[in-house]
């Protein structure tokens, strides 16, 4: 997670073309790596889904939808009008919010250097950056200096709702590092007159199968690191995210959620919820 890190993810590439395959992005952020690791993480999802029966696609695809319909509802209700979405890698949502809201809504997407780079060069390639959007660096573990979190708040309105999201990361921090970045989003969207936090989450509990294990274990091969399961069930997370400084900490389970609700009906995507978080 060091902010001097050159090298882009290669599960970064891949899941930008996911969300491509799946019509959740446009052809200006298909990567050629991206359509190249695709083909292995095909071949990778098969052979989970066979082996344990979860689906690898249903699951990236109910958290992503899922953290859309809930941060859409919030645009919608006017409480939220400023984004700032940490390591959004190849994600496609900060375009598809601004094309969605246009000069409603004010969206950071943000990463390491070399991913921010990427991006940036792309949508810029595709005419969509400009004052409302913008591409930045940030370092999720920096409390201080042009890349941390609170620089990168501070360029935004105070007056404003302004939502944090973390897609896809908090499960590759260890729990202290984990618990150190929802205190610093708590204390950022402090200083916001109203904030939103949106994560996707996980439960031990529904992770003890033999099913689960197997899919824990090979989905940690693929990323080349270790995984991990911050919470037990969903009342150990609302309670922690509280110690961290939230307000009110609500889990919505995929089958909760309209725009998840058929999805979930796949094994995969019943094992993922959306955590959102107030100030």
């Amino acid at each position: 997670m060091s902010a001097g890190s050159e090298r882009v993810s290669p599960t970064a590439y891949a899941t930008g073309y996911l969300w491509y395959r799946h019509g959740l992005s446009d052809a200006a952020l298909v990567t050629e790596q991206g359509r190249r690791l695709d083909r292995a993480f095909r071949v990778f999802i098969a052979g989970t889904r066979m082996l344990s029966g979860i689906s690898l696609d249903a699951l990236m695809l109910a958290r992503h939808k899922g953290i859309d319909a809930i941060l859409a509802n919030a645009i919608e209700d006017g409480s939220v009008s400023q984004v700032i979405e940490i390591a959004a890698g190849l994600s496609a949502r900060g375009w598809r919010m601004r094309q969605r809201f246009g000069d409603r809504l004010h969206y950071i997407e943000t990463d390491l250097p070399a991913m921010a780079r990427t991006k940036r060069e792309m949508l810029q390639r595709a005419g969509c950056l400009g004052p409302q959007h913008q591409v930045l660096e940030l370092d999720a573990l920096a409390d201080t200096g042009p890349a941390s979190l609170a620089a990168i708040a501070g360029k935004l309105d105070p007056a404003q709702g302004t939502a944090i999201i973390t897609e896809g990361l908090m499960n590759y921090l260890a729990p202290a590092q984990a618990d150190a970045v929802w205190r610093r989003i708590a204390t950022t969207l402090r200083g916001f007159t109203h904030g939103l936090y949106l994560a996707d989450v996980y439960f031990r509990d529904q992770h003890r199968s033999t099913a689960m294990l197997a899919f824990g274990g090979m989905l940690q091969v693929f990323v080349r690191g270790r995984m991990h399961v911050h919470f037990r069930d969903a009342d150990q997370a609302v309670a922690r995210m509280q110690r961290c400084g939230f307000d009110t900490a609500r889990v919505h389970r995929t089958r909760d959620i309209p725009q998840t609700r058929a999805l979930a009906t796949t094994a995969g995507a019943d094992r993922v919820s959306v955590l959102a978080a107030t100030t």
